[in-house]
């Protein structure tokens, strides 16, 4: 592929696209001014192309360097109707090199424009990339993704996770596969449990329209947080090539179950009330403007999984996230087995290492049982930390510059999308029949004492 390439945001007067694409952009360009790119912005909003310009230079940030600068006083703005085949190719006529479509606009809206463009509009090279969620079941995914690869390869469509940012993935990757000492623990006979936690003290901010159909479990277990399971579940893979990366995680996937196939008993649901959390006062869930209480959409989800491989069978992978918590927790903790004997003599507890990676910032630690101070025969818990750092670039820019290359290694291949929907569908039917209580947490709380996990 050519290394030059017009980025075209479609959605481009979006929430989207001014709090994450273009300042993502603005620090991919300071990073690497030497980037060869151009950006058009499209969308069904008349504006001009001078308040375009200027709308990306207040995005780029009053610090942004001489490559971003000229970027922003270059783009131009096309009033387009994406859904209208005409519209689209005179947009895509107006690209140089190679085109990336990048749709920040609603997934029904996007399809919609996939399904009205044919093979022949595409120029050579051309990258289709689009956000979450990727179909809304595992059936309406698979069409989706009929459409997808009508148009183009699978290597040319990038579903964008921005929780696969690359500096994340390859610390686990580096962590786990770079190190004799963890590489052969890294399975059942010495793993206990992996928990994948994300939560957020933030509330809604004004996601209503979106959330309330979606809920925690679709809104981040089915998309981000089992993209994880599968990094962390993954066989090693031959190289770090989109192909052998997907297959790898593709195939954890495909793994992964509901735990004893029992969604009722091992997946556990809650919505907040009013509370203080976020640094601000939060009505209750169902009072927030714009959102339907007769939907009971959760606000936390938390669910149990096995993937069942060799590696892994019988070791729980507890996913869980929600918002208006008590402290943003954004980790992934592997628990170990202690060990089988304990010498005599020795005196404390000796419970199993854990290996915790706690992301944005990315750090990793340690806890080991260690013995010393004044009784050398009293084993105490000593905790080693690494700085792992935040990336050169934070997630989007990260998403953009794998976009921009051509590298699909981190992007969520047509049937991992499928999958993560069929892995989570018995939570969703279990919950649609009433079979899990909704409970409900105070704002600013750890939320409600779920039973043990397995």
């Amino acid at each position: 592929m050519t290394d030059d390439a017009t980025l075209v945001i479609l959605g481009a007067t979006g929430d989207l696209t001014s709090r994450l694409l273009l300042p993502a952009l603005g620090q991919l360009l300071d990073d690497e001014p030497d980037r060869a790119v151009r950006l058009i912005g499209a969308g069904v909003d008349e504006v001009s192309t001078a308040k375009w310009r200027s709308h990306v230079g207040e995005a780029f940030g009053s610090d942004a360097g001489p490559r971003a600068i000229e970027i922003a006083t270059s783009t131009i703005y096309r009033r387009t109707d994406i859904t209208h085949p005409a519209d689209l190719k005179a947009l895509l006529a107006e690209a140089t090199g190679r085109p990336v479509l990048y749709f920040a606009v609603p997934p029904a809206i996007a399809q919609a424009a996939c399904e009205a463009l044919s093979p022949d509009d595409l120029p050579e090279g051309t990258i289709l990339a689009l956000e979450k969620p990727f179909g809304s079941d595992q059936a309406s995914a698979h069409e989706l993704n009929l459409t997808l690869r009508r148009l183009l390869p699978e290597n040319q469509i990038f579903r964008v996770d921005h929780f696969l940012g690359r500096s994340m993935v390859l610390n686990l990757l580096g962590v786990r596969f770079a190190n004799r000492v963890l590489e052969p623990v890294w399975k059942a006979e010495h793993v206990e449990s992996v928990l994948i936690r994300y939560d957020e003290s933030l509330g809604l901010e004004g996601r209503a329209g979106y959330y309330d159909r979606a809920g925690a479990l679709a809104d981040m277990i089915q998309s981000h947080l089992l993209q994880v399971l599968a990094i962390v579940a993954m066989e090693e893979p031959a190289t770090l090539h989109e192909v052998d990366i997907r297959d790898a995680t593709t195939a954890a996937l495909r793994a992964t179950h509901v735990w004893e196939d029992n969604p009722v008993h091992f997946s556990w649901r809650a919505q907040y009330t009013a509370g203080d959390a976020g640094g601000e006062h939060l009505p209750a869930y169902a009072d927030e403007p714009g959102v339907d209480p007769r939907r009971h959409t959760e606000t936390l989800a938390q669910a149990a999984f096995e993937v069942r491989t060799t590696r892994w069978a019988g070791v729980p992978f507890t996913l869980r996230s929600g918002k208006a918590l008590g402290a943003a927790t954004h980790e992934i903790v592997l628990r170990f087995r202690p060990v089988r004997h304990l010498p005599d003599g020795f005196t404390g507890d000796a419970p199993g290492s854990v290996l915790r990676f706690s992301l944005g910032p990315d750090t990793m630690s340690l806890e080991l049982n260690v013995n010393g101070g004044e009784d050398p025969l009293e084993l105490t818990r000593s905790t080693m930390t690494s700085d792992l750092g935040t990336g050169a670039l934070r997630a989007y820019a990260d998403v953009l510059a794998n976009i921009l290359d051509g590298d699909a290694a981190l992007a969520v291949r047509g049937d991992a999308a499928e999958q993560c929907w069929r892995i989570v569908q018995p939570v969703l039917d279990a919950w649609h029949r009433g079979e899990v209580p909704l409970d409900h947490y105070a704002a600013g709380t750890e939320g409600p004492s779920w039973p043990a996990l397995p």
